[in-house]
């Protein structure tokens, strides 16, 4: 990074420069993304009942909107930049371009290996990727400059920057914006988790189920379990455990609240999956008007 800086000031190079901002804000994420894990790791209390670990996809909220105003900033100084195009030395923009680039392509290797676990490794990652690709548009501009005198292939390499970062970015940030937004899992199917535990014998219908992420390979379940009427009292915890492993063994869920209801008397829940409504059995109806 500081090799980056003073060849951008020396050599004149405002991509070389953007580069070293970028590495700035990898050094920051990746610090922001250690101290989030070790929050992660501590206890739930009584007034944080799930702990920390929602700190994790802050983490990587706040790394992938950095990225984003990196990105409108090199735009901004690259579009004065065409209008007034400033002499660029190429051989030293080249040469600390591809120092920079074995650096990041090291980064990104040993990052590449957790990126999969946790959307906060992912988005210390991302700023990686988008930062080796700056480096290759970095030696890509320095040779231009240097072989072909072209000081506009500057700028120009510094705007591809920018929109590689965005791209890179966008399915991280969309990732994040969806976990905050307690959208359901990418690897849950809700009509399916429904009709699964519906099959179990002395279920009559699932509702008001919520299925969200608390942090990445952290999910929570919520639902109310309408039951046979006719079903013993006794058979509630095994059907209880039958309706848990469904939930965790074949959905992968950790976090399982289940109500179970034998009457929809004093039950003010109202929110079922749409496609359900037609899957209700005839008993419900009954069981309704018994209520």
């Amino acid at each position: 990074m500081f090799a980056e800086v003073i060849g951008g000031i020396l050599s004149g190079s405002l991509a070389l420069i953007a580069d070293a901002g970028h590495m700035l804000t990898d050094a920051a994420s990746i610090a922001l993304a250690l101290v989030a894990m070790q929050f992660a790791m501590r206890a739930e209390s009584a007034e944080r009942t799930f702990g920390f670990h929602r700190l994790e996809i802050l983490a990587a909220l706040v790394n992938a909107l950095t990225l984003w105003l990196i990105a409108a900033w090199v735009v901004v100084e690259a579009f004065h930049r065409i209008q007034e195009v400033p002499e660029v030395q190429g051989l030293l923009m080249l040469s600390v371009g591809t120092v920079g680039l074995i650096v990041n392509i090291l980064a990104a290797w040993i990052l590449h290996r957790s990126a999969g676990h946790s959307l906060n490794v992912e988005g210390a990652f991302q700023h990686v990727i988008a930062d080796l690709l700056g480096s290759v548009g970095v030696v890509i501009s320095g040779t231009l400059v240097w072989a072909f005198g072209w000081t506009l292939a500057d700028p120009i390499v510094s705007v591809v920057i920018a929109v590689l970062i965005l791209l890179s970015t966008w399915r991280l940030l969309a990732k994040v914006v969806h976990v905050l937004l307690e959208g359901v899992p990418e690897h849950v199917d809700v009509y399916r988790l429904c009709s699964s535990m519906e099959d179990v014998e002395g279920v009559v219908l699932i509702h008001d189920i919520h299925v969200w992420t608390i942090a990445q390979g952290y999910d929570a379940l919520n639902a109310h379990v309408l039951v046979d009427r006719e079903l013993p009292a006794s058979e509630l915890d095994p059907l209880l455990r039958r309706l848990r492993k469904i939930a965790s063994r074949d959905f992968g869920i950790h976090h399982i609240t289940i109500q179970m209801e034998q009457s929809l008397e004093g039950c003010t829940e109202h929110h079922h999956v749409d496609h359900l409504h037609a899957r209700e059995r005839p008993a419900l109806e009954e069981q309704t008007e018994t209520a």
